[in-house]
């Protein structure tokens, strides 16, 4: 049947129905990032068997009204899908689905909406599960690069520019160094009212409370190379539902489509094909209770189940230089470069584990833990763990930072969490710690003086010490060699 446009409470939604008479069970897909670009996708669910649904959310492209990230989706939402099941070619049934933003919509849906109007199964993908989990590290640390570009792209705007904050870095390298951090929108050259509001939301995990309550099954996906990696597994965890399937593999934000370095030929899953199979079980309820799913194991062709955790191990470190260092947010360690400055003051502690003498299959969350000093009323703890291979290549494997506040030189115990790892090391890899004061532009500088970030006009430099003998890496580590499963047995059993 040729696709048509129609407007559902005055929302732009475009509609592709299978050949047949139906009825169908529908997918929903809500987007601020223009529903043309899923066209592909609405007729690879109508070739299936489904009624594809894709709307621009208010406020975005071809939909009217006013544009509030994350506010009006579960009431929006509920008004389609009530729209959709009064229609004659509908059964009824409805999956949620959506990646990213368009994930949040899916889950504002199925955990805030009404009863009547919640669908009956869910696919989150990279899921953004709230403004403050994607504005702020959980321990409240800003997420400067990733929010100013994404602000940038699409904040306060009907369309988007992709490149908007690229083409800003390209005319002012300096753009996200001049302070405040509320006055960005005036150097990028535009109005962008709801930057400042942005950060002033602190509150986490309301949609993790009602995943809690959740009624139907869910599908999460992510990557481990994704910012909402964390979130993503999280919300896996905590879903409430009759079935819960997590699919994790060694990808960036844009899943398949992004693989990281750890990649391998076996990880190029076919996601549509999957989340066609996956939705058909569930709504079928012929989905296994409980939860699963399947783990990559990067840097190996492996896949391992969800829920896979190996046992703490504590590589021996030992201090290369930095003991006492300099965290100067004038110049900050730069979130982009691995290359470690080896003259001059010090701004970072450096530590190095020997070669690993026989290869590590690390699966599950990883975390530093330290004793140090800052002299100055408020100090952010960055972590970089990074693999040094055999053949010379820095790898960044994982990233954490905290931020502490106390009185200047009082002798801190510090825990960093790194997130989830799942990557196989090589005999002979090296891991290289670095414990900084600052990882920018990724995240904003902590000016050191107590003041908000965000706000604040000025900026000190911060004398720190680590006690190199205290700083104890602990990865989770496999004691055996895994036996590797089928991804799509354990999504779809």
């Amino acid at each position: 049947m040729t696709p048509f446009t129609v407007a559902v409470e005055g929302l732009a939604t475009d509609v592709r129905l299978p050949d047949g008479d139906g009825p169908f069970p529908a997918v929903l897909i809500r987007t601020p990032y223009d529903r043309r670009r899923h066209r592909a996708e609405a007729r690879g669910w109508a070739r299936r068997g489904f009624a594809a649904l894709v709307q621009d959310v208010r406020g975005r492209h071809a939909s009217p009204g006013e544009w509030r990230p994350y506010a009006n989706e579960a009431a929006d939402g509920a008004a389609t899908a009530r729209w959709i099941r009064g229609q004659s070619w509908s059964s009824g049934r409805l999956v949620a689905v959506g990646a990213s933003y368009a994930a949040h919509c899916a889950l504002a849906l199925a955990l805030d909406a009404p009863e009547d109007a919640r669908p009956e199964a869910v696919i989150a993908a990279v899921p953004a599960l709230g403004i403050a989990e994607t504005a702020r590290e959980p321990s409240g640390v800003e997420r400067l690069l990733a929010r100013a570009g994404w602000w940038a792209a699409h904040g306060d705007r009907q369309d988007s520019d992709e490149s908007a904050l690229d083409k800003a870095l390209a005319a002012d390298p300096g753009l996200l160094t001049h302070l405040p951090l509320t006055g960005i929108p005036a150097r990028l050259g535009r109005s962008l009212p709801s930057w400042p509001g942005l950060w002033r939301h602190h509150e986490r995990g309301r949609l993790l409370s009602e995943a809690e309550h959740a009624g139907m099954p869910l599908l999460a996906v992510g990557g481990h190379h994704d910012h909402f990696t964390e979130d993503t597994v999280a919300l896996w965890h905590r879903w409430g539902g009759p079935s819960a399937r997590l699919l994790l593999g060694p990808w960036g934000h844009g899943l398949v489509a992004e693989p990281g370095p750890d990649a391998e030929p076996a990880h190029r899953v076919g996601l549509g094909n999957l989340y066609v199979r996956w939705a058909r079980l569930a709504l079928a309820g012929e989905l296994g209770y409980g939860h699963g799913g399947a783990v990559a194991l990067g840097g190996s062709p492996l896949w391992v189940p969800a829920g896979t955790e190996g046992e703490p191990y504590g590589p021996r470190v030992r201090l290369l230089h930095g003991a006492s260092f300099t965290a100067d947010p004038e110049h900050p360690v730069s979130s982009a470069d691995l290359a470690v400055p080896t003259d001059g003051q010090p701004d970072r502690c450096v530590l190095v584990t020997p070669p690993l003498p026989r290869p590590l299959d690390v699966v599950g969350p990883a975390e530093v833990r330290l004793r140090a000093t800052a002299h100055t009323p408020s100090a952010d703890w960055a972590v970089r763990l990074v693999a040094l291979t055999p053949e010379g290549v820095a790898e960044r494997l994982a990233v954490g930072v905290v931020r502490r506040e106390e009185p200047p030189g009082r002798h801190a115990e510090i825990t960093v969490r790194l997130g989830r790892l799942a990557r196989r090391l090589p005999a002979g890899t090296r891991l290289r710690l670095e414990i900084a004061g600052h990882h920018f532009p990724a995240h904003a500088r902590n000016p050191h003086t107590g003041d908000d970030p965000v706000t604040a006009t000025r900026m000190l430099a911060s004398r720190r010490e680590v006690e190199a003998g205290s700083v104890a890496l602990r990865l989770p580590v496999l004691r055996s060699r895994p036996t590797s499963t089928d991804p799509a047995e354990e999504i779809l059993r």
